[in-house]
């Protein structure tokens, strides 16, 4: 291979990247997205009213119920919705977008709990959202390792971004690879899509140019004699490094690797605000 013809790699190694991440940050940042989310709501057995929502609402063993005021509607896969509506019992992180004039209202259940999250397309953080901070892509930081699955799912319990909730995931194998000579192993949940893994995961750049709690990274499902290839550069934040109003879990304790992955997504701008 030529000089020419490896910058020219590069350069489309970078060209990719960027395009990945505008896509990436294009959806936080939908009007609906979670940089539009203004709460994180907890219903009990009690009917209560929540900022930034219509209605009371409750939940029990027949899951979430609201009561809307009279005027008040919801609109439901299309359908409009008066009065009282009961949701239903949800799927542990399954969830159910009502729309509420430009707001939805997002019912869901994690960690085993209910949540309403109403999110609002003019909130502040999501107007003033100017993209993620990453370190620039960089080819060596894509890795190719070997996976190797477990006799069986693993039923793994992590915390999450949440005090006192935790998060059950079936892992189904583990990666191992090499950064400058060591080697390293990371256990895996399954991705979004067939096949496919994510991995969680903090190393010695969390808490100091990554956020502390948590990375995630996507990865393409394995080829036939296992070969697994993580891109740290598409190593991205969870909405909890955004917004308080998430329940992101956080990773394994042997996911905490011991090198700085000095790659993927930074801090975001919002929490160095914070900081400050």
């Amino acid at each position: 291979m030529t000089v020419q013809d490896s910058l020219a790699d590069t350069d489309t190694f970078a060209a990719e990247w960027e395009e990945w991440h505008q896509r990436k940050d294009s959806a936080l940042a939908h009007e609906h997205g979670f940089l539009a989310v203004t709460g994180l709501h907890w219903p009990t057995t009690d009917p209560q009213r929540f900022p930034g929502t219509p209605g009371t609402w409750s939940t029990g063993d027949d899951g979430v119920t609201v009561v809307l005021d009279a005027g008040e509607e919801l609109v439901i896969d299309g359908t409009a919705v008066r009065g009282r509506h009961a949701f239903g019992v949800i799927p542990e992180r399954g969830g159910v977008n009502a729309v509420w004039g430009d707001a939805v209202i997002e019912v869901a259940k994690r960690g085993g709990h209910d949540v309403i999250r109403p999110r609002h397309p003019e909130h502040p953080l999501r107007t003033e959202f100017a993209g993620t901070p990453a370190y620039a892509p960089d080819p060596r930081w894509a890795v190719t390792g070997t996976y190797t699955p477990f006799p069986e799912l693993r039923p793994t319990t992590v915390g999450a971004a949440v005090e006192g909730l935790q998060h059950v995931y079936d892992a189904p194998g583990e990666i191992r690879f090499r950064i400058d000579g060591q080697e390293l192993t990371l256990t895996t949940f399954n991705g979004h899509t067939p096949g496919s893994l994510l991995v969680l995961f903090t190393d010695a750049t969390s808490g100091v140019t990554t956020y502390p709690a948590n990375r995630a990274l996507q990865i393409e499902a394995p080829g036939p004699d296992g070969t697994a290839v993580l891109d740290f550069n598409r190593a991205t934040n969870l909405p909890c490094a955004y917004t308080d109003f998430a329940t992101c879990p956080l990773p394994p304790a042997e996911n905490r690797l011991p090198v700085a992955i000095e790659a993927g997504e930074r801090i975001p701008y919002e929490r160095e605000q914070i900081a400050q």
